[in-house]
């Protein structure tokens, strides 16, 4: 597979692997304990010589928040470059496709009547992301599909009437439990463990091995459905099959993570840029590019305010609005 890309696709590949070796070792040292290279080394090669506080923040605390930080990067890209493609509508992602707020609502219900059911949020939240995709499939019925402009208004569309019929339930809810609720659909990793990374890393990983399995279908998506059908592909089939494991990542997410917008909207363009339309290099690029990012939008969030930590979703959402609204403008510059 690797073997078929060119060799500056895969150089910067290579290079975006080096970047997230040196950022997970960099990230580790961020926090309100200062660890030392020497210390961080003795910790992560389990030496007897390194001390039981360092080892606890190290392992306990710090690693399993950043491989936390990476899958979530990492699914959210990989999920908006399937979107993207699948849909042909270069603003698709899981957010704005009305995936995010369809998790959010069934993670939500589930948290305000049960909890503790971790479990439960988790397939509340994937039901609640199929009931997106059920929406905008319905509003997309037949050839509109196709279209950017149908798929893009129906996903907005489907994120505006799930998200109030969420703040429906807060209002109702008691103070205490909507505070805390209101809080996570900010989006955090304040809750990161590695129960997270057991339950959020199988469901990545699917999507990314599924996506790579039929990346030439994929490439022929990106001609037109016609062209994709003389070339043997079941287009409806492929989008559902897709369309099923992307609300898969995104429900894992934000049942762990709460609601992080805009990764899956960026991370591709930038990806896409550099390394070309193409599947391969599009998806392992996103998929490493996003764990990056997220790392250090993660350390952004824990360090810029002194005692406090701020919501993942607030920064990621500042970038992402801007971000969109370039992308949105030079869409209307080359359709005008």
């Amino acid at each position: 597979m690797l073997k078929q890309l060119k060799p500056r696709q895969r150089a910067l590949l290579w290079l975006l692997s080096g970047l997230l070796v040196l950022s997970l070792l960099l990230s580790l040292q961020i926090g309100s304990v200062a660890i030392s290279w020497r210390e961080l080394l003795l910790a992560l090669t389990g030496q007897a010589l390194s001390e039981p506080l360092t080892q606890t923040i190290i392992w306990q605390i710090r690693l399993p928040r950043l491989f936390v930080a990476m899958l979530v990067g990492a699914g959210l890209a990989v999920a908006g470059a399937v979107l993207q493609n699948v849909s042909r509508n270069p603003l698709a992602d899981p957010y704005l496709f009305g995936l995010m707020a369809g998790a959010g609502l069934g993670a939500t219900i589930v948290s305000i009547v049960l909890p503790d059911q971790l479990i439960s949020m988790a397939l509340a939240a994937f039901l609640g992301a199929l009931l997106a995709v059920l929406l905008v499939f319905i509003a997309c019925m037949g050839n509109r599909l196709q279209k950017m402009e149908v798929t893009l208004l129906a996903g907005v569309a489907v994120s505006f009437m799930l998200s109030a019929i969420s703040s429906f339930i807060l209002y109702f809810a008691e103070p205490f439990a909507a505070n805390r609720v209101i809080f996570w659909m900010m989006g955090s990793l304040s809750r990161a463990d590695w129960h997270s990374v057991a339950l959020i890393a199988p469901a990545v990983l699917v999507l990314l091995v599924v996506a790579l399995a039929v990346r030439r279908q994929l490439d022929a998506l990106l001609l037109s459905d016609d062209s994709a059908r003389s070339l043997g592909v079941n287009t409806q089939r492929l989008r559902l099959v897709l369309l099923l494991l992307t609300a898969l990542v995104t429900a894992c997410i934000v049942a762990q993570c709460g609601g992080i917008a805009f990764v899956g909207l960026m991370v591709p363009h930038m990806v896409r840029y550099f390394m070309g339309v193409t599947a391969v290099p599009l998806l392992l690029g996103s998929a490493l590019f996003g764990a990056i990012f997220m790392m250090w939008v993660d350390n952004a969030a824990r360090s810029l305010l002194a005692m406090q930590e701020i919501p993942l979703g607030v920064i990621t959402s500042v970038l992402g609005s801007v971000f969109f609204l370039i992308i949105l403008r030079r869409q209307l510059q080359q359709g005008g």
